[in-house]
């Protein structure tokens, strides 16, 4: 088997070494080393976009916030479920990322980068969900390994009440976060409860084949507006 080669680097803003390796036609983004993310496993990442978009695509004009660029998985498969007149906006905190999703690593996911559709913002998503009232129809968040195991240690809050609350606001009535883990965390699914939203948690594939990781969605829907319960409920 062909070693790793690294094919570009940069630093965190905590001076951390974060690179972007090659094998073959396999990618990983590494942090000091330790892997990331791999071009071979991103089922779950496409599955964090049409789970979490099942009442954005069937909008007219939906808006969609995507927390980190990665590989651009998500936000392919956003993109691919949702209507022409769409807007998703990526929060993407390393400027690194987004220059390898224009060059090295484009052709991964289809340069969805290129869709009129997307929008990149470089920054905290913390930092623009907590400019962002009723904003969003989805939310979705792959930024952290799991709700109690952080990328970074400031990334925390947003799993506590105050950061599902403040997520809770910029959704629009209906709308739904998703947050992509690799471990099972019930405390996280009762905060999603306790913070008013219907919670549900998928168990899905890293890779869409037999014997790959298990990697989970954690789903919180917010109610929908009253004219649409009206609607569902006197719907023969």
């Amino acid at each position: 088997m062909k070693p790793w080669v690294e094919i570009a680097s940069s630093k965190t803003q905590r001076g951390a070494k974060f690179s972007l390796s090659q094998r073959d036609t396999e990618y990983a983004i590494l942090v000091e080393r330790k892997v990331l993310m791999l071009s071979r496993l991103h089922h779950s990442e496409d599955l964090l976009a049409t789970l979490g978009c099942k009442l954005a695509k069937t909008l007219e004009r939906p808006r969609v916030l995507i927390g980190g660029l990665g590989m651009g998985y998500t936000l392919r498969a956003t993109l691919d479920v949702l209507p022409p007149n769409a807007e998703v906006v990526v929060a993407e905190l390393m400027p690194s990322v987004l220059e390898w999703n224009q060059t090295h690593i484009a052709h991964l996911a289809g340069r969805p980068l290129d869709d009129k559709r997307a929008r990149v913002e470089l920054g905290d998503i913390a930092v623009l969900i907590q400019k962002s009232t009723a904003a969003f129809d989805a939310v979705l968040l792959d930024v952290d390994n799991s709700p109690s195991a952080f990328t970074l240690p400031e990334n925390g809050w947003l799993y506590r009440d105050d950061g599902l609350q403040v997520m809770k606001r910029a959704l629009r009535p209906g709308g739904t976060l998703a947050v992509w883990s690799t471990d099972e965390d019930p405390a996280f699914e009762k905060r999603l409860t306790k913070n008013g939203f219907l919670s549900e948690t998928k168990k899905v594939r890293g890779r869409n084949a037999k014997g790959s990781p298990t990697h989970l969605i954690f789903l919180g829907t917010l109610p929908p507006p009253e004219d649409e319960k009206k609607r569902r409920k006197w719907q023969p």
